[in-house]
């Protein structure tokens, strides 16, 4: 019964941080871009005419071929797999945040406490990555099963740990590399070589899947260095790749971050396995050596790859390792009846959700929700640890309702799915559209997505700049062409001749002329 119990509880915190905080997404971010490629590569006549899907870049990875499947075995959309492949690995990652936990001699409520407090998620400033993920995207995927391995490493169940990297190494390699460049020292270490056989065959199957994919689009070059006009492009478009545009409370965010890692480890050193603390230290460390390394390979010898492979990601692990070292140290200070240490270690693992930079200045409202929060969680667990978990919960619900956390905007709109609506059932499937007084906005990814349309050029949709470079100089030309210097009515009769068929304007932008589609926030026009 206790099982189920534990089981029950587990989901049930799987389904909070999926549906209330850290929350989820879909046609917000990245999935603007993830998005139209599988469904271009699921029907070779859909999007035709879109940049993005005409150039993918999934060969070196199975989240397309995993996504494809599941759509045909289930008979669901894209939405619908996504997320429940989302759901799935956020569990595995929050047991594995259990697994590490009870590996440090915490019974299951502390154990719990520590998992659920360590599930708020972190925001990595700087490179601008999750621990929780909100998007459905390859690295939204293999955070978790990454976390998941450190857990079974943890009680040395190093096939099952090696399983479960593998799978991460499949959906997206960059984010899985430095987990297994600390696992391959510790199979060394502990002489289990045979543990590098899940490594071994992702390997094949990625070569495999790679080179199945290798005539669809421009290939990705990995072995060039930048031409200044790349540079360029990608400094206007991707700066967060680039470590000198950061600012200089960024970098020192992470020296303080790594300080106060090192004290929660040195509290609770004693209770660290081994297999455990390769991991929990040697991560971070290669977190902080990505700063330098970045700078040095991206920076100084413009490799191509740096910008594709992103080792600034490597942070997520800084924050990561902080958040689960400083509830664990909170968890063991209560246990020594010590509550005003537990309060300030619990004050620490709750700050991070909050997008906190240490260097800069905090909001003091969120402030006084860190302060209450890691009070009422060191007095409850204090009395009684049954009641701990449940404050942590409370954590889900206080975080963006009373600390005003909002994660993502809501672009999802009834007028912008009206617009799709009819694009998808009233215009030619090839039919080309533009949405010139969008600016930097989203919404015409979610449009391209939801109406299955091409969209001449949009500013989410240049996210490709890093991985192709036939690519990056075409979508530049193109935002250039239409979209640099705002919307001019003059333009009008130049979109016709690049193959624009329809433009989409807000209403205080009209046009003296008939539409074909209009609702309160979107006119369209046929240019042709």
């Amino acid at each position: 019964m206790k099982g189920v119990a534990t089981g029950a509880a587990a989901l049930a915190l799987v389904l909070l941080t999926f549906f209330q905080f850290p929350g989820h997404t879909y046609l917000q971010q990245d999935s603007q871009i993830y998005v139209p490629i599988l469904e271009h590569l699921r029907d070779a006549s859909v999007l035709r005419n879109e940049i993005l899907a005409q150039q993918p870049h999934v060969a070196f990875t199975l989240y397309d071929e995993a996504a494809r499947f599941l759509r045909g075995a289930s008979g669901l959309g894209f939405r619908e797999v996504l997320a429940f492949e989302q759901v799935v690995t956020r569990a595995l990652g929050i047991w594995g945040l259990y697994l590490m936990a009870t590996a440090l001699g915490l019974s299951t409520l502390p154990a719990a406490l520590v998992a659920t407090l360590a599930s708020l998620g972190s925001t990595i400033v700087g490179p601008e990555v999750l621990t929780f993920e909100y998007e459905p995207t390859p690295r939204a995927f293999a955070v978790p099963l990454l976390i998941c391995g450190m857990g079974l490493a943890a009680h040395r169940q190093y096939l099952a740990a090696g399983i479960a990297g593998a799978v991460a190494f499949l959906y997206h390699a960059p984010t899985a590399v430095p987990f297994w460049a600390v696992f391959v020292a510790l199979l060394a270490l502990r002489r289990k070589p045979w543990g590098l056989a899940p490594l071994a065959t992702a390997a094949l199957v990625l070569t495999a899947a790679a080179w199945s994919q290798s005539g669809s689009g421009e290939a990705q070059a990995f072995f060039s260095r930048l031409t200044p006009s790349q540079e360029h492009l990608q400094r206007i478009r991707a700066a967060y790749v680039w470590i000198s545009t950061w600012p200089g409370g960024r970098i020192l965010h992470y020296g303080i971050l790594s300080g106060i890692l090192l004290a929660a480890f040195a509290r609770i050193r004693r209770v660290v396995p081994v297999d455990l603390g390769v991991f929990l230290m040697g991560l971070p460390a290669l977190g902080l050596l990505s700063m330098p390394l970045s700078w040095l390979l991206l920076e100084r010898w413009k490799w191509a790859l740096i910008p594709q492979f992103q080792p600034l990601r490597a942070l997520l692990f800084v924050a990561l390792s902080l958040q689960f070292l400083t509830a664990v140290a909170g968890a063991y200070a209560v246990k020594r009846r010590r509550p005003f240490e537990a309060f300030g270690w619990f004050a620490v693992a709750y700050l991070l959700p909050f997008r906190a930079v240490t260097a800069e200045p905090f909001p003091l409202r969120r402030a006084g929700v860190v302060l209450a929060l890691a009070a009422v969680t060191a007095f409850a667990a204090g009395i009684s640890w049954r009641l701990a978990p449940a404050v942590a919960v409370a954590a889900f619900f206080a975080i963006p309702i009373v600390g005003g956390v909002v994660n993502y905007p809501r672009l999802h709109t009834p007028e912008l799915a009206q617009l799709s609506q009819w694009a998808r059932t009233s215009t030619p499937q090839d039919a080309v559209f533009l949405f010139p007084d969008a600016s930097h906005a989203l919404y015409p990814g979610v449009f391209r997505s939801e109406a299955l349309r091409a969209v001449y050029v949009d500013w989410k949709g240049g996210g490709q700049v890093n991985y192709l470079k036939d690519f990056a100089e075409q979508w530049w030309f193109r935002w250039q062409l239409t979209m640099a210097d705002g919307f001019k009515p003059a333009d009008l009769p130049k979109y016709g001749g690049l193959g624009i068929a329809y433009v989409v304007l807000q209403p205080q932008n009209r046009l003296p002329l008939p539409a074909v589609f209009e609702n309160a926030k979107y006119v369209a026009y046929s240019v042709r």
